[in-house]
This record gives structure tokens, C-alpha cells and sequence, in this order.
């Protein structure tokens, strides 16, 4: 045969070699050692593979976990700038409330009905009028769903009405889009006698089983009272910052069903759904 004393060679190598390892302990061990750090170096770099192809997924489920914390803080944050009384009373108001972590899939900011999709529907149970925020508040009201997806209503849709209040009198009022800027809204409602002041924080009146008490909606930008005026012009600077939101908390109330009141300033209504 043409290689076959290239292949005796080989042969004769290998038993050598064998012979070597099994008969002196020095050989043994450093041909061990060699190997295991061969094979460690293949298992890391299968490891790193297989991780580098799972990023995708990893980030997902610590960006939910991440949004998830943010709630919390917001919810600590309000409740360490209350008395004990309002302390206990805020926290009551938040027992029942389940808090569901979504990725914003789209988002459009510049048009009088704008909306928001986020990765989450049905069948992770979100269902209409279901609430929505972020870290830093209030984002909106679900109005559409499918198995996988859902629409939300953000609060700037010109027809979108949240029921908020004034934190320092607790005076209730209601947001409604003016159309033009994306951070901010108007303030409505809010009678003439009312103290209402640059800088005042406005959150949500828990008036409603969509939202719970204290969620942060806004602090007032500008007010002006004319003499005819029977209520504040007053303008809010969102909290909530639309154009770099990624994550939010679809929340759902376990302890009521919703109510449905055409009537009720504290609804959003004329969606067609």
C-alpha cells in the first residue's frame, strides 16, 4: 500500500505515547491537565454560543423584571412623601392591583389620536381597560387587544380624559390633550377658588378601578385665571416621557369589576374600538 508505512508509523506513535501516559505518573498528569483545559476552553466557548444566541431573550425577561422594580419604586417613592395616614390609606389602595410588565412595540406621538402597542394581549391576560404605566407614571388605557398584542390609549389622544387630582388640596380635575405638544396636557376642571400653583404634582384620584390612587401624572408647567373665568388655565408637564419609553405595567384590579359610566369625567370615551 502507498501510505502504509506512514500508517505503521502512526500506530506505533500512538501505542507509544499510550504507553507513556499509563506508565509515568509526571506524563500522566500533564497530558490530564492539558485536556482539561482543552475541554474547558471548548465548553466555554460553546457556553458563550449559546448565551450570545440567547441575549435576545435574556434582556426581555430583565428588562420586564427591570420595569417590574421601577413600579415598586414608584409606588415607595409616593408613599415616603405621604403622612402615615395617607401612607396606610395608599397603600390599602394598592393591595389589589396586579402589575404585568409589556414591551412599547410602537408608539406614535405627533398626530391628535395617538396609541401604543405594546407585546402583550390575551393571552397573558391584558384585557380592555386595563391601565397602563411606567417608572415615572401614567401612560394610558387599553382599548384593543389580541392574543399577543394590545393597543393602548395614551393620555395624549385628544379624546382620552384621566381622572387625576391635585396632591396638595386633593382637589379632582381631568387631563385632556391639546394636540400639539407630546409632554404636555391640560388641566380641566379645577374651579376658581382652587389654589392651583406652578410646580403643584398632580396624580391619579383612584376614583375610578382603572388606575390606582397616587400613580404620577404630571406637575403644573403654567396657570392663569382671567376674571370671567369660572376655571384655572392650567397646563401640566408630563412625567411620562413618550418618545423614550420602552417598558411599562399594564395593571389589572383583582378586587372590582369595571364600571362603565358614559357620563363620568373620569372615563375615556368616543373611542371607536
Amino acid at each position: 500500500m502507498r501510505y502504509s508505512n506512514f500508517l505503521l508509523f502512526l500506530v506505533l506513535e500512538v501505542v507509544a505515547f499510550i504507553l507513556i501516559v499509563t506508565n509515568n505518573h509526571y506524563q500522566r498528569s500533564t497530558i490530564y491537565s492539558s485536556a482539561n483545559k482543552i475541554v474547558a476552553s471548548i465548553q466555554n466557548i460553546q457556553t458563550s454560543i449559546g448565551e450570545y444566541f440567547h441575549l435576545r431573550q435574556e434582556n426581555q425577561v430583565l428588562a420586564e423584571e427591570n420595569a417590574y422594580l421601577k413600579s415598586q419604586l414608584m409606588i415607595q417613592a409616593n408613599v415616603s412623601e405621604q403622612t402615615t395616614e395617607q401612607c396606610e390609606q395608599y397603600i390599602y389602595s394598592h393591595l389589589d392591583w396586579e402589575y404585568t410588565p409589556a414591551k412599547v412595540i410602537s408608539i406614535t406621538t405627533h398626530k391628535s389620536h395617538n396609541y401604543l402597542t405594546i407585546n402583550k394581549g390575551t393571552r397573558d391576560g391584558i384585557a380592555e381597560d386595563m391601565g397602563v404605566v411606567c417608572y415615572s407614571g401614567v401612560v394610558g388605557i387599553v382599548s384593543a387587544v389580541s392574543e399577543k398584542y394590545a393597543l393602548v390609549v395614551p393620555t395624549i389622544h385628544t379624546e382620552m380624559n384621566l381622572s387625576c387630582r391635585l396632591k396638595k388640596n386633593d382637589y379632582v380635575g381631568r387631563t385632556q390633550w391639546m394636540g400639539k405638544n407630546y409632554q404636555q396636557v391640560a388641566l380641566k376642571d379645577i374651579s376658581r377658588h382652587i389654589s392651583v400653583e406652578r410646580g403643584d404634582t398632580v396624580i391619579t384620584s383612584g376614583l375610578t378601578p382603572i388606575f390606582p390612587e397616587g400613580i404620577m401624572v404630571g406637575i403644573v408647567e403654567e396657570t392663569s385665571l382671567n376674571i370671567s373665568d369660572n376655571y384655572h388655565q392650567t397646563t401640566l408637564q408630563l412625567s411620562t416621557d413618550y418618545r423614550s419609553i420602552k417598558y411599562v405595567q399594564v395593571i389589572k384590579n383583582r378586587a372590582s369589576q369595571l364600571i362603565n359610566n358614559d357620563n363620568s369625567p373620569t372615563q375615556w370615551s368616543g373611542l371607536k374600538k
